[in-house]
């Protein structure tokens, strides 16, 4: 199978830095990180393997890769043969313009092997050449392949923590050998490093950076918000759950506002073809392209970034995920952690939002939970004290955060 393979070139020629972010959350949070180092040394060349959201912030966009974006086992499969064009691509494009630094944001099956590779070329300073290679955000899926660690101890210069706490602790060992620094967005990740050597600094969480805007925000008179997710696998399971969620609550909610934003028209095309099989929701459910500036009174949302955000937006919700079985059950096996959202994982003791996942994640148990919501008149107001407990848990309370460390590491090169 064949793909569009155009990959540009750098306006100048020349590359500072060259970000590679494979899906939606790691094009948003590199877009981010991208504006803040942007404001600090504007002439700084930036070119981005990623998405729409770090060009905005002004990186030059060499290919699309967040087009490609596909969650599990099994579809990362189905698309081998694209992957690795783009794969070879990649790497033709760092031979010829050598940025000085790569940085890899989560994607860990493209982006790992893309470390790799450099070293073995001798491109990657841990092979001997000139290019610092780090890593920024940890990728879930570390959890579910442990012998990754080994490759990482190899091939990176610096990463942010891989999510340790999850599973397999005892690579931290390994890590305080091969790494200089190690910067983590989550707070308890810390404590994972204090009986080693190694240099750990909380950099903070991108969503409670100063200067970044969250595309959502609490009104208790606003719509309900579906949030299926970003990548079309994952969209195709979830979403009809939703749907059926949706079609109980109007039963006892005939006004309810629905909105169901989606990142982009591929998406969109298919939340048109699900919702077009159910007359019944003819014109109940409004799609947008985008979330920004959506007000929502709750939200209906597949686990993930948007979970998180939610949470510090002050959005009560609830929680549903299914995966590919197969996948699922492996996860089972590998993750140590008891909840899935973000916002739960970090309250622990009082876990905002219900979770459902697999078999539970049912339109008759979904749209029970939610009612309780819908009709709890405190719900917004214990959604607001869970966003002050979040944000100020993510919040760095020194002034070194995730731009800091970036700029310090490539200032090394």
């Amino acid at each position: 199978m064949n793909v569009n393979l155009q990959f540009h070139s750098p306006p100048d020629g020349q590359v500072d830095l060259l970000v590679v972010a494979g899906e939606v959350s790691g094009d948003e949070h590199g877009s981010e990180l991208v504006s803040g180092l942007l404001k600090r040394q504007p002439d700084l060349t930036i070119s981005a393997v990623g998405g729409g959201e770090l060009e905005k912030k002004g990186a030059h966009l060499v290919y699309p890769l967040v087009d490609h974006a596909v969650v599990g086992f099994f579809e990362v499969i189905k698309n081998y043969q694209i992957f690795k064009q783009i794969f070879s691509a990649t790497i033709q494009w760092i031979k010829k313009f050598q940025p000085r630094t790569v940085l890899l944001i989560d994607y860990p099956g493209f982006n790992l092997r893309l470390a790799k590779e450099l070293k073995k070329l001798g491109l990657s300073r841990k092979g001997g050449g000139d290019i610092l290679v780090l890593q920024y955000i940890s990728p879930q899926l570390w959890a579910w392949k442990p012998k990754r660690r080994f490759v990482m101890e190899k091939i990176l210069d610096g990463y942010i923590s891989p999510q340790l706490w999850a599973w397999k602790p005892k690579r931290r060992f390994v890590m305080e050998k091969i790494l200089d620094g190690l910067g983590v967005i989550f707070p308890f990740e810390v404590a994972c490093y204090e009986d080693t050597n190694l240099p750990v600094s909380f950099v903070g969480h991108p969503f409670v950076q100063p200067g970044y805007q969250n595309s959502i925000s609490y009104d208790p008179k606003g719509p309900l918000l579906i949030l299926p997710g970003s990548r079309v696998q994952p969209v195709q399971r979830i979403l009809p759950v939703f749907l059926d969620t949706v079609s109980e609550l109007l039963k006892d909610f005939p006004d309810l506002e629905i909105v169901l934003p989606v990142p982009d028209l591929t998406i969109r095309n298919l939340a048109d073809h699900l919702l077009s099989l159910r007359s019944n929701l003819k014109g109940r459910v409004r799609v947008v392209i985008g979330k920004a500036g959506i007000k929502a009174r709750a939200a209906l949302m597949s686990s993930g970034t948007m979970s998180l955000s939610c949470a510090i937006a002050g959005i009560p919700g609830v929680i549903a995920y299914r995966a590919h079985p197969l996948t699922y059950l492996l996860g089972r096996t590998l993750i140590r952690i008891p909840h899935l959202g973000m916002a739960n994982i970090l309250l622990a003791d009082d876990p905002p939002y219900p979770e459902f996942l697999q078999g539970r994640a049912n339109g008759r148990v979904l749209s029970g939970s939610m009612t309780t919501i819908l009709k709890d008149s405190h719900s917004g107001k214990n959604s607001a004290e869970v966003a002050k407990k979040i944000i100020k848990s993510l919040q760095v309370t020194t002034d070194r955060g995730a731009e800091d460390w970036i700029a310090q590491e490539t200032s090394r090169v």
